[in-house]
């Protein structure tokens, strides 16, 4: 069972009494991942070495034993250790990348992003085609369902794609596109794939070898670790790519993309994270991290959806002065919603002032919204996280009730 009195003690923050659906713009953080990111600062610290205990701890957090950061990511998304990339967001490693596979790209070749992506996955790419002269085609999805089907993108393919970008899951309205069919489509049509993974590995167990993906990009502050990017891919497509670099930096994979200093305090808090993860599957009877992850993530997606149902149908009993724009059949449990002749910012500032967190914005799904005709403005945001109880969604309700009255 989950047990989610103990995930709540955990959580420092919220001892304040706020009830949190801002999740997808960034968790909460567990006590154990704060004093691990203290510890590591509060030890002699220095550039990756092996002479002075500065340069052995630095050494240690990155790719030092079974704890390290590196091997704690490579468990958490199924992927090689040796292709686990870490950078500052996740926005900046897909500009990274987009400006080094655009090397590789000439006048003819066509790109492929779509319109349920938030901007950090269309902007790049449309950016760096732009510069070489390549084309940018858009894959739309249903707004009145919010699916991205498998045909939405091989309407849009041809022999020229180069690459195509897509997201695993909307951050704006939770739509979960078949990422697997779709990789099987890019790739006969020899492309690549990159999956923006940021607001779907928060909620599921990902295995980057199943999707399909050449590259997968997330954020561990989105599942209660620290701001930080992470990028998974196969080694041997690393290899393969030759980035900006500084002369003395290393050329090996993966630390030739990762540009400067690393931030050891954020991978010893991103290695604490996935060990949070895991260790909620204390009952697991295996010791393996992987499979205790993927018994975890089990857990939190089953405690997610129960939440979800519970929001679902106390919405219903709100009638037609809410709409609820999260409609796909496989979608996180994140739900827009509008309000009839109400602002959606109205409703975020009055539930904030009963210590209910649930931003409006179209958080940088700006494509997404103007699909779903919110133009820029989008709606109320919903997202459940793993600390959220029913007594949460109970306030979040009597809140939403409170505010069409008032």
């Amino acid at each position: 069972m989950f047990d989610i009195d103990t995930v709540r003690t955990s959580i420092p923050a919220l001892k304040a009494g706020i009830a949190h659906f801002d999740g997808p713009g960034g968790t909460q953080t567990p006590a154990s991942v704060i004093d691990a990111m203290a510890e590591a600062l509060a030890q002699p610290l220095s550039n990756r070495g092996t002479v002075t205990p500065g340069e052995r701890n630095a050494d240690q957090i990155v790719s030092g034993g079974a704890s390290e950061a590196r091997r704690a990511m490579a468990d958490l998304l199924a992927a090689e250790e040796s292709a686990i990339v870490f950078g500052r967001s996740a926005t900046q490693l897909t500009y990274d990348f987009a400006r080094t596979l655009a090397r590789t790209w000439e006048p003819g070749d066509d790109v492929v992003v779509t319109r349920l992506d938030h901007d950090a996955n269309i902007r790049p790419w449309q950016q760096m085609a732009a510069r070489e002269g390549v084309t940018l085609r858009w894959a739309d999805f249903d707004p009145e369902t919010g699916e991205l089907a498998v045909e939405h993108i091989s309407d849009v393919l041809s022999e020229r794609t180069r690459l195509v970008a897509v997201t695993a899951a909307s951050n704006l309205i939770g739509s979960r596109p078949p990422i697997a069919a779709i990789a099987r489509l890019v790739h006969q049509a020899g492309a690549l794939l990159y999956v923006d993974g940021v607001h779907y590995a928060a909620h599921d167990t990902v295995d980057f070898a199943a999707l399909g993906a050449d590259f997968f990009v997330c954020s561990p502050y989105k599942f209660l670790g620290p701001h930080v990017g992470v990028l998974a891919s196969r080694p041997a497509l690393l290899d393969s790519l030759k980035p900006d670099k500084l002369l003395p930096s290393s050329d090996a994979v993966p630390e030739r993309f990762e540009l400067g200093t690393l931030p050891y305090e954020l991978l010893a808090g991103t290695r604490a994270a996935v060990d949070y993860i895991a260790d909620l599957s204390a009952k697991s009877p295996t010791t393996h991290r992987r499979r205790r992850l993927v018994a975890a993530m089990a857990l939190i997606s089953k405690h997610e959806q129960v939440l979800r149902a519970q929001l679902d149908a106390g919405l219903l009993e709100l009638g037609e002065a809410v709409t609820s724009h999260s409609r796909a059949q496989e979608r996180t449990p994140t739900t827009l919603l509008t309000f009839a002749d109400r602002d959606a910012q109205d409703a975020y500032r009055f539930l904030a002032s009963r210590s209910v967190q649930a931003p409006a914005g179209s958080f940088y799904a700006v494509e997404a919204s103007k699909r779903l005709g919110l133009g820029s403005a989008g709606g109320l945001r919903v997202g459940l996280s793993p600390y959220n109880d029913s007594s949460d969604v109970t306030r979040l309700l009597n809140g939403l009730h409170d505010f069409l009255r008032s």
